[in-house]
């Protein structure tokens, strides 16, 4: 989708050349039917990245990734236990352990991720820093809807009903990003009351709506210093997460 389109240009932009990796990962996913319904295009995939100029698209099979007798594993720390790490177990051990192969496999000198998986962003460059990967790891801003829905694979999965809900995830984050903007507010009735209005919006379950510092995600009673607010909620099968930065005062 456009979303990950736009981390190809930003690459275009700025690399000589452009390797683009399309794999949908099984290590990442902790429910087996959202694995078997995760949406696939390989050759609409192919068309779109060919059209821009890209130089390699590398679709390796799973057997390619995870070869017969495969047992090792990459795991971060403190960053990964809390918000997904918590709501989907294992999912960034995954998340982990195939961007590191794909990173030896590419030998990169650049790596470009979009700020809506930040959670994954601060993972990934928290391994690259640790195992001393020589690569560096480029922050793409969220690509959005007109109506503000942060791109994704999953919308494809919407009803149209559904479809006219989802942005409100998004305004909810911003009208509270803009009441803890002051830095003296203090969250935790704000997210309350923000929860509640995503249920009123018409959301089926929200597995995490919190204030965390913007890097080290460390939970924070108040936005008193570079913060961002990050949400996850269900339509229906369809789990939709967001992040917004609280502007500082």
């Amino acid at each position: 989708h456009e979303g990950h389109l736009e981390l190809v240009r930003q690459a275009l932009g700025r690399c000589d050349r452009v390797i683009v990796t399309v794999f949908v990962n099984p290590k990442q996913f902790n429910r087996r039917g959202d694995l078997a319904t995760y949406p696939r295009d390989n050759a609409g995939d192919a068309a779109k990245l060919a059209a821009l100029g890209v130089d390699v698209v590398f679709m390796p099979p799973i057997e390619e990734v995870y070869p017969r007798g495969f047992q090792t594993q990459v795991s971060v720390g403190e960053l990964t236990g809390c918000l997904c790490g918590v709501a989907r177990p294992g999912h960034f051990d995954g998340v982990a352990v195939v961007v590191t192969k794909l990173f030896l496999q590419s030998l990169s000198d650049f790596a470009f991720f979009g700020e809506k998986d930040y959670q994954q962003l601060l993972v990934v460059r928290r391994l690259v820093r640790d195992l001393d990967i020589p690569l560096e790891v480029v922050a793409v801003p969220t690509v959005r809807d007109a109506d503000g829905l942060a791109l994704s694979s999953r919308n494809a999965l919407l009803t149209e009903a559904q479809r006219r809900v989802a942005p409100a995830l998004h305004r909810v984050l911003i009208d509270l990003a803009g009441e803890l903007a002051s830095g003296e507010a203090k969250a935790k009735p704000l997210l309350e009351q923000s929860r509640a209005a995503l249920t009123a919006a018409g959301f089926d379950g929200i597995d995490y709506l919190e204030l965390r510092c913007a890097e080290t995600l460390e939970a924070l009673p108040r936005a008193d210093r570079p913060s961002r607010l990050f949400a996850a909620a269900w339509l229906g099968k369809v789990r939709l997460i967001d992040n917004v930065p609280v502007p500082p005062a």
